[in-house]
């Protein structure tokens, strides 16, 4: 008889949103998409997650020493820079260490850029905790768009796949937990739905 092949392993990388702050570990986007890959017959593990809420590009860097992650893993899912943008972070930094960030996640990949798919941030300037910063939600979404037009052009020139979530949380002010700016299991399902073909075609490889 042979053996049946071990499931894919799959590894997400990134802060609050990754980790789902205030939401059922379940309801976290990374679980979601591998329980409606296995359902669908696809064989993954439930995701290694390497995030933290509050976690900028250089913390997630030292998060990722201290967890040290055994690859290779067949997926590496990568949403980062949120409090890069919320903390005034200067684009070019952040640029810079995205850059770098993508490279550790495509050598925990294997060396595939293809097994490797960034995520864009989400816009928070939507939610009510918002109507508590000095910025308007017009200039946190620029600010976001800016961090995101930087992650998409480094994901891009390094061969990973992107996927777009942030127009989508810019409709879902309100589906957030009880701390008025982080998503409900209800918006993290819309995103699965968004993140899913990608993963798909990074497993096909």
């Amino acid at each position: 008889m042979s053996e049946t092949p071990a499931p894919a392993r799959f590894l997400a990388l990134g802060d609050s949103y990754t980790i789902g702050e205030g939401a059922a570990p379940a309801e976290r986007w990374p679980m979601q998409l591998a329980a409606r890959l296995r359902a669908d017959g696809v064989a993954v593990a439930d995701p290694e997650i390497v995030a933290v809420t509050g976690w900028t590009v250089a913390e997630l860097d030292a998060g990722l020493d201290a967890a040290d992650p055994q690859g290779p893993f067949d997926v590496v899912t990568l949403l980062i820079g949120v409090n890069d943008q919320y903390r005034g972070h200067e684009l070019d930094g952040y640029r810079a260490a995205y850059r770098a960030m993508l490279a550790r996640a495509v050598g925990l990949a294997g060396d595939d850029a293809g097994r490797v798919v960034a995520v864009s941030v989400p816009d928070w300037g939507v939610t009510p905790f918002a109507q508590g910063d000095r910025r308007t939600p017009a200039e946190i979404a620029a600010e976001v768009n800016a961090v995101n037009a930087a992650a998409r052009a480094e994901a891009e020139a390094a061969g990973a796949a992107w996927v777009d979530v942030t127009a989508l949380s810019r409709t879902q002010g309100a589906w957030v937990v009880g701390d008025g700016l982080h998503p409900s299991g209800e918006a993290y399902h819309a995103w699965a739905d968004r993140i899913e073909p990608a993963v798909r075609a990074a497993l096909a490889r």
